[in-house]
């Protein structure tokens, strides 16, 4: 089949609707007008002072950021002991959430927490896995949800050196075996959930408290509509949340902080929290999962949804957390494990979208990796030993999106990820107006050219070598003289399958939305009806 350079459009009408606010009674409205104008001051002060005033080096505090591309994200903790059973019983989803899917009591988890002694725990062997695997940066939970400082706290006794056996501070070994390494370091912090201290929101078995799963006081937004008990959670991050980011900053002196489940709290709290850590560091990155509003992200970096497959565009700087099976934290029920090959394209397709991946790891309960996790990591640290020039410090490429892979880009060269192989071992490139300087495969240390004819203006093919070099990723290197032109489209191929996602489209308007980009979940949501709206495909 041929397909001409003429535009075709063709259009699609389709039904959607759209959710509608219910009607508040005047009392509710107050109080919610009461939150908004409790947000709307912390924003206004931060817009208007102390944010804008540290956004002015933001571009060099997330420089090292950029150029790394691929960390990795380490889920650890006393709850990676029972590792996903709890009375002789497999519990399922995140192993992380031990304490609160069993319900556990304070007492209670202290009795595991007596229990929890890695005596196997070694950081020089993890950071050198992680350096292996070509991760540039490392970010570790020094307090999860469960409340449970992994490091030696004065803030509170709870945590690792007053309540295990261990009596040592793996946050301290690993931040120096970061330093010695020269890998950047990094913590998570809960800083919205915490499940041990009672003013704090989550715990609503033992505590009564809101921002758990009964939906107590009104559920997700239990602080607008009983600002009586904002107090409770605002003591909380006065006298630990706070205080603790503050001990890890000035203790560790980490690169990045990570954080998580904002919604737990007000934004006005959210912010005040990033007030702190200005005031403490003014170079410390922070992740976006801290605080924002639908226009306006605070940190230095966006975060996409957990354990994505694809990535939609985004305009700011951007990371996905990916894990090697389902749970963070490790499960010893879990076997869901991903291929080597499913995070070297994913990894590939972040770059080529100007994202970071940030892979996540859950150690045992003694200190050790899984085999299954180093086998995966072993696996990509031997294909970044030979293509990690086309992921760090590259940048999305310009050139539209090709049927066989993806592209990243650095300076004058153009890195061709493909994926599929060609059977004919011609590997046509559509888009480009600018001559080819030189093609040849990343892998060879001689650079030998490959072939390249001219199929018209803006299309040219590469031929092959006959056996593909590398059967998950086969790196090409284009070499183009600059300024690079490119077109804004391509003819789609007639000879392989054209993969076109909703992810790689522009949305226009705010009706319709990107899914989370999990597996099976990469799509367009919002389709249901009540309102027309009009879908249009081109193909140039």
């Amino acid at each position: 089949m041929k397909i001409f350079s003429k535009s075709i459009c063709f259009f699609l009408l389709l039904v959607v609707s759209f959710n509608l606010s219910a009607q508040n009674g005047d009392e509710e409205k107050e109080m919610f007008n009461k939150g908004k104008d409790r947000n709307q001051k912390a924003i206004d002060e931060a817009v208007n002072g102390w944010w804008t005033a540290s956004m002015k080096t933001h571009q060099k505090r997330i420089e090292w950021w950029e150029e790394a591309k691929f960390g990795m994200f380490v889920h650890w903790g006393i709850y990676s002991l029972p590792a996903g059973e709890w009375k002789g019983n497999k519990v399922s989803g995140y192993a992380e959430h031990l304490m609160r899917k069993e319900k556990i009591s304070r007492k209670d988890y202290l009795s595991l927490a007596s229990q929890f002694n890695p005596v196997d725990f070694n950081a020089e062997e993890w950071i050198k896995t992680a350096k292996n695997a070509g991760m540039k940066y490392f970010i570790i939970t020094s307090k999860h949800h469960d409340g449970f400082a992994m490091y030696d706290s004065k803030i509170s006794d709870f945590n690792i050196i007053q309540q295990t056996p261990f009596k040592r501070d793996p946050m301290k070994e690993l931040a120096d075996a970061c330093h010695k390494n020269g890998m950047k370091f990094g913590f998570y912090y809960s800083h919205a959930f915490d499940w041990e201290y009672p003013d704090a929101p989550g715990n609503d078995w033992e505590y009564r408290n809101p921002g758990g799963d009964l939906g107590l006081y009104g559920g997700v937004n239990w602080y607008d509509l009983h600002p009586e008990l904002l107090p409770k959670a605002v003591k909380y991050v006065n006298d630990k949340a706070i205080p603790q980011i503050k001990e890890l900053i000035q203790k560790y002196h980490p690169d990045i902080l990570w954080f998580d489940t904002p919604s737990k709290l007000p934004l006005s709290e959210n912010i005040r929290i990033l007030k702190a850590i200005r005031e403490t560091d003014q170079n410390v990155v922070v992740n976006g999962r801290l605080a924002g509003t639908a226009d306006l992200m605070f940190g230095d970096y966006r975060n996409t949804s957990d354990r994505p497959a694809e990535f939609y565009p985004v305009k700011e700087a951007w990371e996905a957390i990916p894990t090697t099976n389902e749970s963070y934290g490790y499960h010893k029920f879990d076997d869901s494990h991903k291929p080597v090959s499913f995070f070297i394209k994913l990894m590939a397709k972040a770059a080529s979208k100007g994202g970071n991946l940030l892979m996540n790891i859950g150690p045992m309960g003694n200190g050790k990796f899984d085999v299954k996790d180093l086998n995966i990591l072993n696996g990509i640290g031997k294909w970044m030993s030979v293509n990690g020039e086309s992921i760090y410090g590259s940048k999305s490429s310009d050139l539209p999106l090709q049927s066989w892979g993806v592209i990243t880009s650095k300076d004058s060269r153009e890195f061709l990820h493909v994926f599929d192989y060609p059977a004919d071992r011609q590997l046509v490139l559509g888009g480009l107006k600018t001559k080819p300087v030189k093609a040849y495969l990343l892998m060879d240390k001689t650079k030998k050219a490959l072939k390249i004819k001219k199929i018209n203006e803006t299309d040219l093919s590469i031929l092959l070598p006959v056996n593909c070099p590398d059967t998950i990723n086969t790196v090409i290197v284009l070499e183009v003289k600059k300024p690079v032109e490119t077109a804004g489209s391509r003819l789609l191929s007639a000879r392989i399958p054209n993969r076109l996602l909703a992810f790689d489209a522009v949305q226009h308007g705010k009706d319709l939305k990107f899914g989370d980009g999990k597996a099976t979940r990469y799509d367009v949501e919002n389709w249901k009806y009540q309102s027309v709206a009009k879908l249009a495909i081109q193909v140039e």
